[in-house]
């Protein structure tokens, strides 16, 4: 995490996650974390989000030249997980004016715990742009499968999310996303929709059991 320099060109595949934590890609101090590919992952009983991604502004490293870093360029696919927790979905967020880009997820299957209530849809995670980056510093999560916020360019197709116990929040929240591509996508639609889109612009939806087929160019706010 404490890093100034670069993660660049890296492979992971073949893995096994039991009672764990879950995948997380990070980078706060002014690092570039590009051109990642994950592959073929199993994970049952997690206690954190299945997929985390941090692009954050701590900046700890020499103020002259330190920036905030680069977060793209990532694939992550044949991934399946088995009693997510409820009270955090996967989490891919940047920060105001620094955007996540270019991701694509496939032939993913999350299954959660689900049974979050109806007010836990209606939570607003602050930003905390300069805290130190894991899956819990934002507390719960108003998604049961992905939280996205300050995303600039994804992909997601084949993509299932499913709960053991019903579950009112979205399976999908945006906030802030930028040319958003969901195909062939499953997933419970909670109390009222799949999604939950605020301040999103470009966003396709086909094949999809989650919603209709949809285009829409800019969307304040909308389920």
């Amino acid at each position: 995490t404490e890093s100034n320099g670069g993660f660049i060109n890296i492979t992971i595949s073949n893995c096994v996650f039991e009672g764990c934590q879950g995948y997380a890609l990070e980078t706060v101090d002014g690092a570039l974390l590009e051109d990642i590919t994950i592959t073929n992952t199993t994970m049952r009983n997690l206690v954190s989000s299945p997929i985390f991604m941090r692009l954050g502004s701590r900046l700890r490293g020499p103020k002259e030249s330190t920036k905030v870093g680069t977060l793209k360029r990532i694939l992550i696919s044949n991934l399946t997980c088995y009693n997510a927790p409820q009270k955090l979905s996967s989490i891919l967020s940047g920060i105001p004016g620094y955007s996540i880009e270019d991701i694509k997820l496939s032939n993913i299957y999350i299954e959660t715990v689900g049974g979050a209530p109806p007010e836990a849809a209606q939570v607003q995670p602050p930003e905390i742009e300069s805290n130190y980056p894991e899956p819990r510093m934002f507390g719960p999560m108003p998604a049961c499968g992905f939280f996205l916020r300050h995303v600039r360019n994804i992909e997601m197709s084949h993509v299932e999310i499913a709960a053991t116990a019903a579950d009112a929040r979205p399976a999908f929240y945006l906030k802030n996303v930028e040319r958003a591509d969901f195909f062939a996508v499953s997933a419970p639609r909670g109390a009222e929709a799949a999604f939950a889109l605020h301040d999103v612009k470009d966003l396709r939806i086909g094949w999809s059991r989650a919603a209709s087929d949809t285009t829409l160019s800019n969307i304040d706010s909308k389920s």
